[in-house]
C-alpha cells in the first residue's frame, strides 16, 4: 500500500519538474528573441545616425536613411512580438538583390568610414531577383556586412552573382577570419552563449526561411561569407482556353 500511495506523488513531482524545465526553456528562448531584436535595433539606428551626420556635411541621399529606419521599425515589431515567442510576419515580394545592395551601400559606407574600413560594391551589379521579404533580406545582408566591418576590417567587398538557379551575395574582408566554424558560432548564438555570431545566426535564419543558406567559402584573405537564395522566376500566365 505505501508503494501505491508513493507512486502518484512521484508522478506528480515529475510533472512539476518537467513543467518547470519547459517554462525555463521558454523563458530562455523569449529572452534570446528580445536580445536579438535589440541587436537589430542598434545597428540600423547607428547607421541612420551616421548617414544623417554625413547628410548634413556632404549630402547623402535620404533614401539610405529611410531604408535603415524601416529596418529599425521591423526590429521593433519583432521586439513587440518577442514576449509571445514570435516575430513579426514576413511580407514576401519579388526583390531585386542588386538594387537592394546598391541602396544599402550608401549607408554602409558611412559605417565603414567610421571604422576606418573601405567598402566596395563589386561591379557590375546584375539585376537578380529573389522572392522574399525586402526588409528581412536587408537585415541578412546588413548583418553579414556589419560582421565584416566590425570583426574583419580592411577592405570589405560585396558582390552578387547568379550560381545556377541561385543568387549568391558574397562578403569578404581583410581580417583574421572567423574565430570558429560558422556552424559553431551560430550554435553558440542560438544558445545565448558568447558575444560573437548573433548577427550571423540572424542572417542564417532569415536565409533558411527564404529557402536559402549562409555558408563560408575558401578565401585567400580574411573571411568570405556567402548568402545563397533561390532565384525567382515569374510564372507565365496560363493560356486562355478557347470559348466553346
Amino acid at each position: 500500500m505505501p508503494g501505491l500511495v508513493a507512486l502518484p506523488v512521484a508522478l506528480c513531482l515529475l510533472g512539476v519538474v518537467l513543467a518547470l524545465a519547459r517554462e525555463r526553456r521558454l523563458a530562455s528562448a523569449r529572452a534570446e528573441l528580445v536580445v536579438r531584436a535589440c541587436h537589430e535595433v542598434r545597428g540600423p539606428l547607428a547607421a541612420a545616425h551616421l548617414a544623417l551626420h554625413t547628410l548634413a556635411r556632404r549630402g547623402v541621399p535620404v533614401v539610405a536613411v529611410e531604408d535603415e529606419l524601416w529596418r529599425a521599425a521591423r526590429a521593433l515589431a519583432d521586439l513587440a512580438a518577442a514576449p509571445a515567442g514570435e516575430r513579426a510576419l514576413d511580407a514576401p515580394e519579388p526583390v531585386d538583390v542588386g538594387a537592394l545592395l546598391r541602396r544599402q551601400t550608401t549607408s554602409w559606407r558611412g559605417a565603414a568610414q567610421a571604422r576606418g574600413c573601405a567598402l566596395r560594391l563589386c561591379e557590375p551589379v546584375p539585376a537578380l531577383v529573389v522572392q522574399g521579404d525586402r526588409l528581412r533580406l536587408a537585415q541578412a545582408t546588413a548583418n553579414l556586412v556589419g560582421n565584416a566591418l566590425e570583426h574583419g576590417g580592411g577592405v570589405v567587398e560585396v558582390s552578387v552573382r547568379a550560381v545556377g538557379d541561385r543568387v549568391a551575395v558574397e562578403v569578404t574582408d581583410d581580417g583574421p577570419g572567423l574565430p570558429a566554424s560558422l556552424a559553431l558560432l551560430i550554435q553558440r548564438a542560438r544558445g545565448g552563449r558568447g558575444s560573437r555570431g548573433r548577427g550571423l545566426a540572424i542572417a542564417s535564419e532569415i536565409a533558411a526561411r527564404h529557402g536559402g543558406c549562409v555558408a563560408t567559402a575558401p578565401a585567400s584573405r580574411g573571411a568570405r561569407l556567402v548568402l545563397e537564395l533561390p532565384a525567382w522566376r515569374p510564372v507565365a500566365p496560363e493560356a486562355e482556353l478557347p470559348a466553346r
